[in-house]
């Protein structure tokens, strides 16, 4: 199939202030627009978020406050951006969770109705998880080269995860460090230092799934109503979110984090 058919596609990705969509800002827009006959428009923007960008999101994206203090803020170009997007279909990597919403509130605070109905949005995200699955079975193919029999047997699914952990250590490994992801330095050696890597799983994590994370030396809440707020201060002023954390399906982590921060002990940076 074509990439596009009967009206243009516009691909996009934003750089943002954070991760909150109700609060945080874009500071870079990149667009990719893709006509019909094949023919592309790239147009990339930074912008002032009139807000203070995070150290932590500027060691992701690299913008920092004085790189984007003389750039037009979004209100100044989101007539013209409106315009540009008018009566194309959107695309982008795992848009859907985070771009496309924190795009249509950027548009409602500049008093622009940016609507989906009549737009269709593919993503690469969901082509790529749904065509490479993250399953044992597929990992099982994919490192060992063999199809799982009596998959989600425990003794088959266990003696898989072996094999699969064994062909990761051999694969990765003997890599090259110019062919590893680019956030990762090194591969594990030792026993300490794969604990420490599959711990570690999102940037500036202090617990295994990102539910707090680190804001310099401060820690955050990273999800629910309470995102971007510290967690010193949700303690003091909202301790039933903590509360409702610890009676809730969390992890052992998480709750550890939270019933300290109850008693007024609070994670310390390293």
């Amino acid at each position: 199939m074509k990439i596009t058919d009967q009206r243009p596609l516009i691909f996009f990705d934003l750089e943002t202030t954070g991760t909150n969509i109700q609060i945080d800002r874009i500071v870079e827009i990149s667009l990719v627009k893709i006509m019909p006959d094949g023919t592309r428009e790239i147009k990339t923007r930074r912008l002032n978020p009139e807000m203070h960008i995070p150290e932590e999101s500027s060691a992701v994206h690299h913008i920092y406050d004085a790189d984007v203090a003389d750039q037009p803020t979004f209100r100044q170009i989101s007539h013209s951006l409106f315009v540009y997007m008018e009566g194309c279909d959107l695309g982008g990597y795992n848009v859907g969770k985070f771009d496309i919403p924190v795009l249509i509130r950027e548009f409602a605070r500049a008093g622009l109705s940016f609507s989906l109905e009549g737009r269709r949005i593919v993503d690469a995200y969901t082509v790529f998880c749904k065509m490479e699955p993250r399953t044992l079975s597929a990992a099982y193919r994919f490192f060992c080269g063999k199809k799982m029999e009596d998959a989600h047997s425990a003794e088959a699914d266990i003696l898989a995860t072996v094999e699969v952990y064994e062909n990761q250590l051999k694969r990765y490994g003997s890599m090259n460090r110019e062919d590893f992801p680019e956030n990762i330095e090194k591969f594990p050696e030792t026993m300490d230092e794969m604990h420490e890597f599959c711990i570690q799983t999102m940037p500036g994590a202090i617990d295994r799934n990102g539910r707090f994370k680190w804001r310099a030396n401060e820690a955050v809440v990273a999800f629910g109503r309470h995102n971007g707020e510290t967690l010193r201060s949700v303690a003091v002023e909202s301790p039933d979110f903590l509360r409702w954390i610890l009676r809730g399906d969390f992890p052992e982590d998480v709750k550890q984090i939270a019933s300290n921060a109850l008693q007024g002990i609070f994670p310390e940076k390293k």
